[in-house]
């Protein structure tokens, strides 16, 4: 690791500096041009390594960075070397990008504690992303914050200039006139998806932020007082009239160690689109969260499981359909505090919804930081009137890393549901240990257990209850192939698994093999392969008995090859068995998403998906299901235009057609078995339709004018009418036409 120090008047890596009044230090003009005088007396980074693949060898182009702290903010700049012999990605992006493009990242720890990295990401055509890292190496891209960028052409070389203003993220009080961060900054090609980082290391291993280099910087602070007005306007083209509407945001900073964020009569209406799930399973769909207030600063609000999504707060959960079934809950305000004393962090959020059927939310959150490990404890709240039903969760969770090579995270967390007068008592934990070993070898061990009623899914996510698991895996990573080879990186995985319930049942053992691939042309592969047991499936019937399900298997093969040329594309393709017939009969998907590009600003998607279950088992009602052979078919359709760095217009349409002709009714017998019944059971049919058209002009930082339409649909019959027939007939589907304006302005005083 080699840092170098031009000018001499900030410290090398973990020195001492002079100290200096907050009123005065040195301004950089973010206008993406290096320019050595501004830049005079910053930490000057060359030692780039690569490590995507994780080689360690230095970087197969030159990088340099400049970090430099003024009283405006963190200052970084990069110039990264890009001959001619290199191709150079010119593609226009939008916020939060996920296309493999040319970029630098920047990732800032401001407290040094591995708690919450905060992720800034610009590409070489100036588009930008920005996110979170929590949980060590678990990132999510739903925060947008306020910070400077500019990108500028040097002969063979591209420039960046970043500014991330220190009221961006709460802080702890530093002692004396110097604060110690960790930072941690990349370079990625996009022509061959090469990553060089400095300090050497990568969210693909478990442990992240613990590896980000600390630095010493001048002490400065920031106030912000920001008020977000926004109006809006719908029209409702299906029942008719219009609504309007206005609220308010307030995000208020009054030092490094506090914030509070608030909002009055938010407007949630739909400028972001989700995708369509057509979901007959006993497993509720998770849903990112998009909407501005709630992503703001929440990264300390983060309890998680090693179950899938699994979380105490979730905050879809706010405005979600009313208890009293009339629709979407009407927010009337909300509140959020962040704040720390000394190496303690907490969090206060609340939450009110309007009306007879509107519901409370509040959390608590409080962390304490130690060297090597941090302890948190996290209570969450909510009052249902309508339902008379009040929810309380509570967890303490513990993160260890008592050296390089172990990661261990511990949750243990219980429910108090309290529902009509009725009390209800569980609780649930979980340990996830990984263990770092030489040569690219790494193991991991995760347990869980939920109890059979441990409910947190009136404020949090839990995909089920009532769940033994445990699992080992081993891996090998390969980051050193040959010349020769097509691949630059490979990463075998082997697990064992065993799933069980609360009440003593094997639901299934699990092998699972799988290999994930970088190729060196940028391009990603991914294979993988499930062997289950025999077992018990205890959720299909929603709580009317357990049903006895053959040795079955899936295999899935995946890749994604980035932009060459005109085109970028991606394919899905699995087999899989299961149902009551297991591995008798052999079920299909495919999925292709070909993505063209008329020139760097403007790009059409047009992709497909189809697939077969022969015997695909969905519940009727009380012990009966159905076995179907079911066949579904997505159609995807998108264009995306950059119209200058201001404005963008996209455009997205699915559809989806779900065709279910029955196999033969069954009711579950008491002992697991599956009986042939002759109770009348339908085919069905299911057509479904989002089409949305969205414009929006940045009026300033994280101030816009949007104006969307929308139109979608849902239907579910009783009859079988083949795919393509139903793909055609949903586009007659018109149960909501909206147009919506809105309008808003933030004010930073």
């Amino acid at each position: 690791m080699k840092a170098k120090i031009v000018g001499g008047s900030l410290a090398c890596l973990g020195m001492a500096m002079p100290a200096m009044a907050a009123e005065s230090g040195p301004s950089v003009a973010i206008d993406g041009r290096i320019d050595p005088a501004e830049w005079a007396g910053a930490q000057h980074i060359t030692d780039f390594r690569q490590v995507m693949p994780f080689s360690g060898a230095p970087g197969s182009l030159q990088t340099e960075a400049w970090i430099l702290a003024t009283p405006d903010g963190l200052a970084v700049a990069f110039r990264n070397v890009q001959p001619a012999s290199v191709p150079r990605t010119r593609q226009k992006v939008r916020r939060d990008f996920e296309e493999q493009v040319d970029r630098v990242n920047v990732n800032i720890d401001f407290d040094g504690d591995a708690r919450t990295g905060y992720n800034f990401c610009v590409s070489s055509t100036n588009g930008i992303g920005d996110g979170l890292f929590t949980n060590e190496n678990a990132f999510s891209a739903d925060w947008d914050g306020n910070w400077q960028h500019a990108v500028g052409e040097d002969g063979d070389a591209w420039t960046v200039e970043m500014l991330i203003p220190w009221h961006i993220a709460t802080m702890q009080k530093a002692n004396g006139d110097v604060r110690t961060i960790k930072v941690y900054v990349d370079r990625v090609i996009g022509s061959t998806g090469e990553r060089a980082a400095w300090p050497a290391a990568s969210f693909e291993r478990p442990k992240f932020l613990s590896e980000f280099a600390p630095i010493q910087v001048r002490k400065y602070s920031q106030s912000l007082l920001a008020v977000t007005p926004y109006a809006s306007g719908l029209y409702d083209n299906v029942r008719g009239g219009s609504d309007f509407d206005g609220g308010v945001d307030v995000f208020w900073k009054p030092n490094g160690q506090f914030q509070l964020s608030a909002t009055v009569n938010p407007d949630f209406g739909q400028v972001e689109s989700d995708d369509l799930v057509v979901n007959f399973s006993a497993t509720e769909t998770f849903v990112g969260e998009k909407r501005p207030f709630f992503t703001e600063n929440q990264g300390l609000f983060e309890y998680t499981t090693p179950s899938d999504f699994s979380q105490l707060l979730y905050t879809r959960r706010v405005g979600a359909p009313a208890d009293d079934g009339s629709g979407a809950g009407d927010i009337a305000a909300a509140l959020k505090l962040n704040g720390s004393f000394g190496a303690t962090k907490y969090g206060v959020f609340s939450a009110e919804e309007d009306g007879d059927a509107g519901r409370s939310f509040n959390a608590l959150r409080v962390v304490r930081d130690f060297e090597n490990q941090n302890l948190g404890a996290m209570w969450v709240r909510t009052e249902r009137p309508f339902l008379e039903r009040t929810a309380d969760v509570a967890g303490i969770d513990h993160n260890w890393r008592p050296n390089a090579r172990w990661n261990v995270r511990t949750r243990v967390f219980g429910s108090r549901i309290e529902d009509d007068g009725r009390i209800v008592r569980d609780s649930g934990a979980t340990v996830w240990a990984d263990y770092q070993m030489d040569h690219g070898w790494r193991q991991q061990w995760i347990a869980m257990h939920f109890g059979d009623e441990l409910q947190l899914n009136d404020a949090g996510y839990l995909s089920r209850a009532d769940l033994n698991y445990l699992h080992w895996e081993f891996r090998r990573r390969f980051d050193e192939l040959p010349p020769e080879s097509r691949y630059a990186s490979k990463e075998w995985r082997w697990r064992a698994s065993y799933v069980g319930n609360d009440h003593g049942q094997k639901l299934n053992d699990q092998f699972r093999i799988s290999r994930q691939s970088r190729l060196r042309n940028g391009s990603e592969e991914y294979l993988q392969a499930n062997i289950n047991s025999a077992g018990l499936t205890d959720d299909l019937t929603r709580g009317n008995g357990v049903l006895r399900q053959p040795a079955n298997f899936n295999a899935v093969y995946e890749y994604t090859r980035p932009r060459k040329g005109r085109w970028a594309q991606e394919l899905e393709a699995q087999l899989m068995s299961g149902g009551l017939a297991g591995n008798a009969k052999i079920g299909y998907a495919v999925q292709y998403k070909p993505i063209f590009f008329v020139n760097d600003a403007f790009s059409i998607t047009l992709g497909a998906y189809t697939d077969h279950t022969p015997d695909w088992l969905v519940w009727q009602h009380d012990n009966l299901i159905g076995s179907f052979d079911g066949r579904e078919t997505h159609l995807e359709a998108g264009v995306d235009w950059s119209i200058g760095d201001r404005q963008e217009l996209r455009v997205k349409l699915q559809a989806v057609a779900v065709d279910a002709r029955l196999n033969q009714a069954y009711t579950v017998e008491p002992g697991g078995r599956a009986v042939a019944s002759d109770e009348p059971v339908d085919d069905f049919s299911v057509r479904n339709l989002g089409f949305q058209v969205r414009y929006r002009y940045e009026l300033a930082p994280l101030s816009y004018l949007y104006v969307v339409y929308g139109r979608g649909g849902y239907r579910q019959e009783a009859y079988s009418d083949g795919t393509g027939q139903l793909l055609q007939d949903s586009f007659d589907l018109r149960d909501d036409e909206q147009l919506l304006v809105k309008l808003s302005y933030r004010f930073e005083l």
